[in-house]
């Protein structure tokens, strides 16, 4: 059984963890490989990761993210992370991954944000 599902909305992938918690090596390993077929299938997209239903996740499930971040920047992905729970939040704050991933508070606020230009956009 998929541990992710995705949808289209507006032209952005929407990419949803079902498992609210993400501790046994297996599921761990399951997501990495789900997570890489979603990032070798649609190359140059635009896609959200949404956390909305993860509750717990190993530093194991951490270093996935991590590498599907790389993966997405190898496919020319434009990746944004959103509805990330507290306490999975304070984890990313504490290993400073905010600050190479973009993270959004909403799905409606990451999708938005791929509109969003620059200073002199």
């Amino acid at each position: 059984m998929s541990s992710l599902r995705s949808e289209i909305k507006d032209d952005v992938i929407v990419v949803y963890i079902t498992a609210s918690k993400i501790l046994e090596n297996a599921k761990i390993q399951q997501i990495g490989q789900e997570l890489t077929e979603v990032s070798e299938q649609n190359p140059g997209a635009k896609m959200v990761l949404n956390f909305q239903e993860v509750k717990f996740m190993s530093s194991a499930m951490i270093n996935n993210v991590v590498n599907f971040h790389r993966r997405c920047q190898k496919n020319d992905i434009k990746l944004k992370l959103c509805d990330i729970s507290k306490d999975v939040l304070e984890v990313f704050t504490l290993m400073k991954l905010h600050k190479f991933l973009d993270i959004q508070k909403s799905e409606d606020k990451a999708i938005a944000s791929f509109d969003k230009k620059g200073w002199f956009g």
